[in-house]
């Protein structure tokens, strides 16, 4: 079954067809601007199944009021016979009531798309580079990194899901100076593994024990070559082996989550390959960049500062407060100049690019989406570029927060979390709120068996629907879609709210929004919950009748692709759906 016979879709192209016919009968004037024409559940669902605004968006290229229009829409839709009622409502918007059949044959598209059901073409191919993680290869991961991990891994899938190729990039943050620290912190490693006592690890150090296998491997290689050596002799060669061994690291740990990148891009190799140069003289060529000496900052006096010609950035013109350098006075490039350069070159292999930052990156985000519209637009193909930023996380246990780490000695590393409540339970939770919302981590909550917990509340539903067929089996009953009419009321109810899950995936998609997805799984596991409870005050409305196994085959059939959809929706989010608890 073709995707775009799902029901939304469906009355979209039902809807679409009877504008075309009136567009043929000059009712509507030709090629009128569709594009905005939704089809989406009322707000209300006792005004009906669906809803259309076609008639408030297309009147004014009709030339005439919405309430007209819509009499001529409805006057089309009301032959069909899915559809039972159609409704002017308000100023014109148009209420449907359709046929049960409707929701019966959307059963069967679920059983028959089965992990393709709510797969999209919205995204029409079109390459979307989505860079996330990126954080300095300096450390394990730590909870600092994982809520953008699991935000941009989430979205990575749900854009490919929707119907976008997407390419998951990780920027290796491996020139500058806190590469050079690391250097200098694994040579006292290295030192240490050839049996010196390097007593205290200096103020400014990375002092994390995970140092230390890296010290050993370089003691390995080179014995005591560079114990004395001048810093200039092996600073460059211990900087790219603990870089690299710092990255075997990060992958690691981010395989612990299930996130795997497409490229790792390097800003040592794009500085060595002259990119900031490059975008550098586009951007003087544009007089984009000048010349010229920051303001003496706040609190600063000409005593104290010295003001120093620099290359600038003209962000004041894109709204920032003051213009930016994309170079230091000693001629190295600022992050901002090195970044400039860096998505010059991912715009290059896309058409869209969206960057994760953490929120307390938010101050950078109007200068560098107005440095790329530049570069690409001077390149002659403009390209969208969002940033999603992202707050931090709070750690707790119990309420009381959480400081410590095994593996760092100063933090909660990711490898601590998924050790201790498992992948599946971090990555659901670091989606259930809003990117931008502050959120609260708690280890006793997570795992705890309530409703008021998310994760397990989805995870039960799927749990009790594959013990329900498990049960059921026992009796010799399968699920089969033979007596479906015998659906009523409270069980359409729950297919309409299935219904939903491939326009929430548009709309999360279109949004940038994974967590949506989060959200729609907790409610659609709601609805079940609440049909299963339905059981217990009154038995006939139990799933298995074993007095009825016709019926309890066509509820079955119900609860599985109930099942489908939340398995569906947990793919998404990168989690695995349980089916036992």
């Amino acid at each position: 079954m073709d995707q775009s016979h799902t029901l939304y879709a469906a009355f979209a192209a039902k809807i679409d067809a009877a504008l075309a016919a009136l567009e043929k009968e000059a009712v509507l004037p030709p090629h009128a601007t569709r594009g905005s024409v939704s089809v989406e559940p009322p707000r209300d669902p006792s005004h009906g199944d669906l809803a259309t605004n076609a008639a408030m968006v297309l009147a004014k290229e009709a030339k005439t009021n919405p309430r007209a229009l819509a009499e001529h829409i409805v006057a089309k839709l009301t032959g069909d016979p899915l559809v039972t009622s159609a409704e002017i409502a308000g100023p014109g918007f148009i209420n449907l009531r359709l046929a049960p059949a409707n929701w019966l044959s959307e059963l069967h598209a679920i059983a028959e798309l089965g992990a393709d059901y709510g797969r999209s073409t919205m995204g029409a191919g079109r390459t979307v580079n989505v860079e996330y993680v990126s954080a300095n290869p300096t450390g394990p991961m730590h909870m600092g990194h994982c809520r953008g991990a699991v935000v941009g891994d989430a979205l990575a899938a749900l854009l490919e899901f929707a119907g976008h190729r997407v390419v998951r990039e990780y920027y290796v943050n491996d020139a500058g100076a806190q590469v050079q620290t690391l250097a200098r912190s694994a040579h006292l490693r290295y030192r240490e593994a050839l049996g010196e006592d390097i007593g205290e690890i200096p103020a400014g150090y990375y002092p994390g024990d995970y140092l230390k296998p890296i010290g050993e491997r370089l003691a390995q290689e080179f014995g005591p070559a560079y114990v004395a050596a001048p810093e200039s002799e092996w600073l460059d060669m211990f900087r790219q082996r603990a870089v690299v061994a710092m990255m075997e690291m990060i992958r690691a740990d981010l395989a612990l989550l299930g996130i795997h990148h497409d490229v790792f891009s390097s800003e040592a190799e794009l500085q060595a390959a002259k990119k900031p140069e490059q975008a550098e003289a586009w951007l003087r060529q544009h007089d984009l960049v000048f010349d010229g000496q920051l303001e003496a900052p706040k609190g600063k006096t000409v005593e104290d500062w010295e003001p120093v010609e620099l290359p600038l950035f003209r962000s004041t013109r894109f709204g920032d407060d003051q213009d930016r350098p994309i170079r230091k006075s000693d001629g190295n490039w600022t992050y901002f100049g090195a970044d400039l350069a860096y998505h010059m070159q991912k715009a290059q292999g896309a058409d869209e690019l969206i960057d994760i930052w953490g929120a307390d990156h938010s101050g950078t985000v109007k200068r560098i989406k107005a440095a790329v519209a530049a570069l690409s637009e001077g390149e002659g193909k403009p390209i969208p570029f969002d940033v999603k930023l992202v707050q931090m996380v709070q750690l707790l246990r119990g309420g009381e927060p959480v400081k410590m780490s095994k593996r760092s000695g100063t933090f909660i590393t990711i490898a601590d979390m998924v050790e201790e409540v498992g992948k599946d339970v971090v990555r659901f939770t670091m989606l259930t709120r809003k990117p931008e919302a502050q959120m609260d981590f708690d280890f006793a909550k997570v795992v705890e068996a309530s409703k008021d917990n998310p994760v397990f509340y989805v995870q039960y539903a799927h749990a009790r629907i594959h013990s329900t067929l498990r049960k059921a089996g026992a009796e010799g009953i399968v699920p089969s879609a033979d007596a479906l009419a015998r659906l009523g009321e409270d069980e359409l109810a729950l297919v309409k709210f299935a219904a939903q899950f491939p326009r929430e995936v548009e709309a999360a998609a279109k949004a940038r929004e994974p967590h949506r997805i989060a959200f729609y799984l907790y409610d659609l596991a709601a609805e079940f919950h609440a049909f299963w409870n339905l059981g217990n005050d009154d038995p006939a409305k139990r799933i298995i009748l074993t007095q009825d196994r016709e019926l309890t085959a066509a509820r079955l059939f119900l609860a599985a692709q109930i099942g489908q959809v939340i398995r569906n929706g947990l793919a998404l989010l990168g989690v695995q759906a349980v089916e036992e608890l």
